[in-house]
């Protein structure tokens, strides 16, 4: 009998983080390059940060440690979904024709549908921790709005939400997720800060852009006291929380008795593919194995096929430290495509630097064909995938296709980060010929 879930019970979910700057440092002798202060360009240090993020958030995002404990509160309220599912797509490798072996680790599986929810939870975590009673954030698609809404439900904090504004008009039931838990929502750019006053001066229908999104949340986190401001992806504390993904996913692909040849994941501010990749990396870095990384962008916001590796701020109004990535500019707005997530000028410096590093490599697709390969998912394994996640599906039906074409059995691992299910809007779209 062929297996199509391998599971993990809830014992096994990892107890720590893993951290992969422990292992670039060990194997590389090197690191990216740190934050630099826009103004001196020196490095920053906590005190830099500390206006915005708790001192806890601050430590993970220096750290050189090889693991972080996860905290037993946070692991707990982890176990309302967690592990997810590895699922074996057998229905797409029979509709592929391909010898490929095709995995997918379901984050769609979490309450609020995406792999955001793992990081929301340690953040609201660590700031309740340090008395903070309300976060400021920003969200494309709405996913990591949704995730941070529930997570500062569950401690019983306030949350107020800068929704870029093509995604608010797009995915509006994102919206009522996030009201659903407790959250405060604006469509970004707003009349609620001095810079969405000034972008929508200049244009009062702008589609808006996470960089833009990001400036008003800090500029509500600078002008309220108490606020502290919350990140779902870019920075190393957010990835660092999304490697238990690839922790229970190498557990997982043991008990199938298989090693992935490929590993392959959407990338917008790079959260969801580190999260499924960092763990694999520490083996080809520790035991030189021979497996490929590949995350997938859109073509309309191709920052790392067609971005410039310097330093950048990660927001449009400049109030960032410098970030070392990959960038397309801090002004970039990219088109209104309905992978919201996907979105961002920027990639978080510890991709951008092992990209540079060629331990990496990158494709881009355009929309049309991305929804294409969303469909075709849904109509063998039965999920409608969020649209972020399709850039995703996309590669790896082309790396199954090219499996078939040579004769090579592949063992092929994707990172199913999210559901698509208040994401139909788009499929409509690309069904009636209106993408």
């Amino acid at each position: 009998m062929k297996n199509t879930k391998i599971t993990l019970s809830d014992s096994e979910i990892p107890e720590y983080y893993l951290n992969i700057s422990y292992y670039l440092n060990k194997y590389l002798k090197k690191l990216p390059d740190p934050p630099l202060n826009p103004v001196t360009k020196q490095p920053i240090g906590p005190a830099d940060l500390s206006a915005i993020f708790p001192m806890e958030l601050i430590k993970q995002e220096v750290s050189l440690e090889e693991k972080i404990k996860i905290p037993e509160e946070v692991r707990e309220l982890y176990k309302l979904y967690r592990p997810t599912p590895l699922i074996r797509a057998h229905r797409l490798e029979k509709f592929l024709d391909t010898p490929a072996h095709i995995y997918y680790k379901y984050e769609g599986a979490s309450p609020t549908g995406a792999h955001k929810l793992n990081t929301a939870i340690a953040q609201a975590y660590y700031n309740k921790k340090e008395g903070v009673k309300t976060l400021a954030t920003e969200t494309g698609a709405g996913q990591w709005g949704s995730a941070l809404a529930l997570a500062t439900n569950f401690f019983e904090m306030r949350l107020v939400v800068y929704m870029v504004r093509v995604s608010f008009d797009q995915k509006p039931f994102r919206k009522t997720v996030m009201e659903t838990y407790g959250a405060e929502v604006f469509a970004s750019p707003s009349d609620k800060t001095e810079f969405g006053k000034k972008v929508l001066k200049t244009d009062e229908k702008h589609p808006g852009s996470l960089g833009i999104a990001i400036s008003e949340a800090l500029e509500t986190v600078v002008k309220n006291k108490g606020y502290k401001y919350s990140l779902g992806s870019v920075l190393n504390h957010v990835l660092l929380h999304q490697t238990i993904v690839g922790l229970e996913a190498k557990k997982q692909m043991k008990k199938a008795g298989e090693y992935p040849d490929i590993i392959i994941g959407c990338v917008g501010g790079g959260s969801n593919f580190a999260g499924i990749a960092f763990p694999f990396l520490v083996d080809k870095l520790r035991e030189k194995r021979k497996i490929r990384f590949v995350g997938v962008e859109p073509a309309s916001c191709p920052t790392l096929t067609k971005g410039k590796y310097e330093y950048d701020f990660g927001d449009t109004a400049q109030m960032t430290p410098l970030l070392k990535m990959y960038t397309l500019g801090s002004g970039f707005v990219p088109s209104p495509i309905h992978a919201g997530g996907l979105r961002y000028h920027g990639m978080a410096p510890l991709i951008s630097f092992i990209y540079n590093e060629k331990l990496m490599e990158t494709v881009a697709h355009d929309q049309k064909p991305v929804f294409q390969a969303g469909i075709d998912f849904a109509r063998t394994e039965g999920i409608v995938p969020a649209p972020e996640s399709s850039h995703a599906i996309k590669a790896v039906m082309d790396e199954a296709v090219k499996a078939r074409n040579e004769g090579k059995k592949k063992v092929i691992l994707f990172n199913l980060s999210g559901h698509g299910l208040l994401d139909l809007n788009g499929y409509d779209k690309f069904l009636h010929h209106k993408l």
